[in-house]
């Protein structure tokens, strides 16, 4: 079980960027692959972003080309750089480690952190 901690997160106008940072109490990197997600009022939690063990990276349509992830081994630290954001992009985002995954499906691997609030304005 890794203890997860997402930060970065904040209130930006629209058109503006956000880095989210996802770390751990261990390595997160020990798994199939990690995902970013997020969870808007009234809505399921929903996969934005993944990549994979092996480099690949996976995005939701609604994201492509604004979003990106990265990782860092040396920081034990995956990152979701957010551009071009909108106010639909409005939720809380999360990060957890996938066991498995197909597409932009990955099944979460660890219990929830607290995510990190992500606002943007009109």
């Amino acid at each position: 079980q890794v203890q997860l901690v997402e930060s970065g997160g904040g209130l930006v106008q629209a058109g503006g960027s956000l880095r989210l940072s996802c770390s751990g109490s261990g390595t997160i990197f020990r798994v199939n692959a990690v995902g970013w997600y997020r969870q808007a009022p009234g809505k399921q939690r929903e996969l934005v972003a993944g990549i994979t063990s092996g480099g690949s990276t996976n995005y939701a349509e609604s994201v492509k080309g604004r979003f990106t992830i990265s990782r860092d081994y040396a920081k034990n630290t995956v990152y979701l750089q957010m551009n071009s954001l909108k106010p639909e992009d409005t939720a809380v985002y999360y990060c957890n480690g996938a066991s498995t995954y197909s597409g932009t499906y990955y099944a979460p691997l660890w219990t929830w952190g607290q995510g990190t609030q992500v606002t943007v304005s009109s």
